[in-house]
């Protein structure tokens, strides 16, 4: 996918370089390039972006909320009533 995206830039900085105003040759660059390969990367990158924040969900959340959670021992425990007993 990169090869394909600089070989597109590569192409675009040729076409705005034919323009025959600077102003032209950055709205070639700005529309036929920036642009498109923003959206592009951005709709590509949904499935990482997706994976990271579950990840990040996953490392913080994992085993919460949940009966009979494990310990390091690999025990079973049960949630805490915080009513500072110890029973």
């Amino acid at each position: 996918m990169w090869i394909v995206a600089i070989a597109w830039i590569y192409v675009v900085v040729l076409m705005a370089a034919t323009e025959p105003t600077v102003v032209g040759g950055i709205m070639t660059f700005v529309f036929y390039c920036a642009v498109p390969l923003s959206i592009l990367f951005y709709l590509t990158g949904a499935k990482r972006r997706r994976q990271r924040r579950q990840m990040a969900m996953g490392g913080q959340d994992q085993g919460r909320d949940k009966p009979g959670n494990k310990d390091a021992a690999g025990d079973a425990t049960e949630a805490s009533h915080g009513d500072g007993d110890g029973d």
